[in-house]
């Protein structure tokens, strides 16, 4: 069985207790040209930062990802706040008063107000346990993770090949058109070269490049042959699963060329190129249609 195709936006949350609370580990991807990873967590999940994203990179591919961590609040002088810091704070306060003859009383709501006195103290260390819950978590996470990109991967191929069906089923109207079409095509190419023999003297071999290059330039054949190997090669891709997303960017670009090409080479050729023309741009709307569905897989 192939490997699913995934898409690059998801979300996971999963809480693991320990015996002081609980773990809750949260993970969210979206779209990325490369893997973006951003772990925020209390500075006491430091040491297991590089797990963490190693095991992410292990299940992720492409992508900006988030991971969130909330652990048990560690201890730190009983009191849950910088005692050193603000009697510093109320030192300096008194001292400058004092300095300045000022009379003042210092502000308790000021000084918990100062960055810090409610942070982490530095030493503060994880509660027992931690790390192995927390990649517990984290491993639990990204599985369910991986299931609703799996299954919203599944809904945008679906779509995809719907509109690839539009573009082979273009490709091959225009080509049963042009088949009709021939002797219109034969006679823009004679009318084009009896203009450039009208023009100026010209020598025999100038005027069998010429004819050539306005041979290639008065039919689609290539285009339409091209552009229907592609959109085959595109079906066989989402078909074979796994890291899409830049392949199709190529490929996408390809289909689109020859598209262009064939527009610019329907005109003068009456009704079979109003058709064609028609049936060309149909095939861009459907391969732009795709290419905004590809900007979402891995």
């Amino acid at each position: 069985m192939p490997p699913p195709l995934h898409s690059m936006t998801g979300f996971a949350r999963v809480r693991r207790p320990l015996a002081d609370g609980e773990i809750v580990v949260s993970v969210k991807s979206l779209n990325h040209r490369g893997l973006d990873v951003q772990v925020h967590a209390p500075s006491s999940a430091d040491p297991f930062e590089a797990a963490i994203r190693a095991m992410i990179k292990s299940r992720v591919a492409r992508g900006h990802v988030e991971v969130r961590v909330t652990l048990p609040a560690a201890s730190t002088n009983g009191s849950g706040w910088n005692r050193t810091l603000v009697d510093d704070y109320l030192k300096a306060f008194r001292e400058a008063a004092a300095a300045h003859g000022i009379e003042a009383a210092p502000d308790l709501n000021a000084a918990f107000r100062i960055p810090g006195v409610f942070g982490e103290a530095a030493e503060a260390e994880a509660p027992a346990g931690a790390e192995t819950a927390l990649l517990d978590a984290l491993t639990v996470a990204l599985e369910e993770l991986n299931v609703f990109r799996a299954r919203e991967g599944a809904e945008i191929a679906e779509e995809m090949r719907t509109h690839n069906d539009r573009v082979a089923a273009a490709a091959g109207q225009m080509e049963q058109i042009r088949t009709g079409a021939s002797a219109a095509f034969q006679n823009r190419l004679n009318e084009r070269l009896k203009e450039l023999l009208n023009t100026a003297q010209i020598e025999p071999q100038r005027l069998a490049q010429e004819a050539a290059i306005l041979a290639d330039r008065s039919d689609i054949g290539e285009e339409l042959a091209r552009l229907k190997i592609h959109s085959a090669q595109l079906a066989a891709l989402l078909d074979t699963g796994g890291e899409v997303g830049k392949k199709l960017d190529f490929l996408l670009q390809e289909m689109n060329r020859e598209s262009n090409t064939i527009l610019s080479k329907t005109g003068g050729i009456g009704e079979a190129g109003l058709k064609i023309t028609e049936l060309a741009l149909e095939a861009k709307a459907a391969i732009e249609k795709i290419r905004e569905q590809s900007l979402n897989l891995e």
